[in-house]
């Protein structure tokens, strides 16, 4: 297996948009730049949570463009590049890896029903064919609850037998611990990250090597203290905490929830924004889940100027 280049804690970051909801590059790179110094190890932009799939191909590659050109280290990005669209997977894929981003995060193509794993494999071997890269390292992205279907076990063995040095890791937000774990035993040495804290530590204990979690973007400090002592006698404990945080956090829909402590926390209204079809928390309401969430020692940055 390639040596990997991501472990750690990574957040899929979240994007914030102007009150007429463009996004805010000037503004991403900042936070990209805060959520490094809070205690992420590497960020994966483009995520779910960044609401990727609800901005054009165009747009992503500008602010990547704009977290680069910010001064941030290219090998401390994932960014997501799926798409339903073979040649917008490509086109990002292709961009990011040209600018010297570490990997990329991979969704399979999800819009169509009862796709089987050789439809799948086509899908990613021609992409990895036209961007024709080898310093492209692929991280595939397995989120049924999202796609409906899914990145197989048999599927993943098979990409890595024919791209071994490309198809080097998996995002696990299955959300279902027998799957990840299922993983671990069959892909030793492949590059398997939770997608939730909720199982950074058995990951962890099975080899795996961190986790991508929305929850970075508001709870890195504590997720990454856990990751950094997973081996210490009370580890189960702070797995217990970072777990109760997230559960209170997950009292509203995640991103506008997240967004809205961001808000809350630095006096910026413009975090509430959210592309449709979300809908923003209230800043009151942002404000009450700050204080719970506070309440178990989560209480991000020292209040800043809006940006």
């Amino acid at each position: 297996m390639t040596t990997q280049a991501f472990t750690g804690v990574m957040s899929p970051v979240l994007t914030p948009f102007d009150n007429d909801l463009k996004p805010n590059g000037r503004k991403l790179a900042a936070f990209c730049k805060q959520l490094l110094a809070e205690g992420c190890t590497s960020l994966s932009p483009f995520g779910t949570n960044s609401e990727a799939n609800s901005m054009s191909v165009e747009e992503r590659i500008d602010l990547l463009d704009q977290i680069i050109d910010s001064g941030i280290d290219p090998k401390k990005l994932m960014p997501g590049t799926g798409s339903c669209a073979l040649s917008d997977a490509v086109r990002a894929s292709k961009h990011a890896t040209q600018r010297g981003c570490g990997g990329v995060m991979v969704l399979p193509p999800f819009y169509y029903k009862n796709m089987t794993d050789d439809g799948f494999y086509r899908f990613f071997a021609e992409m990895i064919q036209r961007v024709g890269d080898a310093r492209m390292k692929i991280y595939l992205y397995h989120i049924p609850p999202q796609t409906i279907q899914g990145i197989s076990l048999d599927l993943i063995e098979r990409l890595i037998k024919a791209y071994p040095t490309t198809v080097v890791g998996i995002k696990d937000s299955s959300g279902d611990w027998k799957n990840t774990e299922a993983m671990l035993k069959r892909f030793p040495g492949f590059g398997i990250f939770a997608g939730s804290e909720d199982f950074l530590l058995a990951n962890m204990r099975g080899g795996g090597v961190g986790c991508i979690t929305a929850t970075g973007n508001v709870n890195a400090g504590m997720i990454r203290a856990l990751y950094d002592t997973w081996q210490s006698p009370d580890a189960d404990a702070k797995q217990a905490h970072i777990s109760s945080v997230r559960k209170v956090i997950q009292r509203h829909p995640m991103i506008p929830s997240m967004k809205s402590l961001r808000a809350a926390w630095t006096n910026d209204p413009a975090w509430l924004n959210v592309l449709p079809p979300f809908l923003p928390l209230t800043m009151e309401q942002g404000k009450a889940l700050a204080a719970d969430v506070a309440k178990l020692g989560c209480k991000g940055p020292e209040l800043v100027p809006a940006q």
